[in-house]
């Protein structure tokens, strides 16, 4: 006799994975329309130029990801505070202190290379840098051989 049928269990034992939520349909559907709206209000927001100062813009999407974020973790990957004893949890939210490191280390390096950029390179109207403007066309550079004269 095998161990299973001497402890009155003769078929698989799915106690154990029957107490992991897994999700039903609905929690999947309200999951994909969070989903779906999350990444749709950005996209307007973005597409229709409603918020136009971008620093202000920037924190916006970066508050819509985070929320999406969220519901993809909870309604699509299930992951909570109950399962695996609470180790899946402690991953998620070291993932996310990285995450934010990372991320919020890489708008400040953009923000100073902006607020440091070369004062020639700087563009001072707000309408952009046009080609054939004259500030920085090939066509108004100093030859070679006269930038030699030059440093004499």
């Amino acid at each position: 006799m095998s161990a299973h049928t001497e402890h009155g269990h003769g078929h698989h034992d799915h106690d154990e994975h029957d107490s992991h939520d897994h999700g039903s349909f609905k929690s999947y559907m309200l999951g994909f329309i969070l989903a779906v709206i999350l990444t749709a209000i950005p996209f307007w927001l973005v597409m229709g130029n409603v918020i136009p100062k971008s620093s202000t813009l920037g924190v916006v999407l970066l508050v819509f990801a985070a929320m999406q974020m969220v519901v993809h973790v909870v309604y699509f990957l299930h992951l909570n505070a109950r399962s695996e004893n609470g180790w899946n949890m402690l991953a998620f939210i070291f993932t996310g202190t990285l995450l934010f490191i990372v991320m919020s280390g890489s708008l400040w390096v953009m923000y100073h290379l902006n607020h440091n950029m070369m004062p020639g390179m700087m563009d001072t109207t707000g309408e952009g840098m046009k080609p054939g403007d004259g500030q920085h066309d090939m066509k108004n550079m100093p030859a070679m051989h006269d930038m030699k004269n030059m440093e004499q």
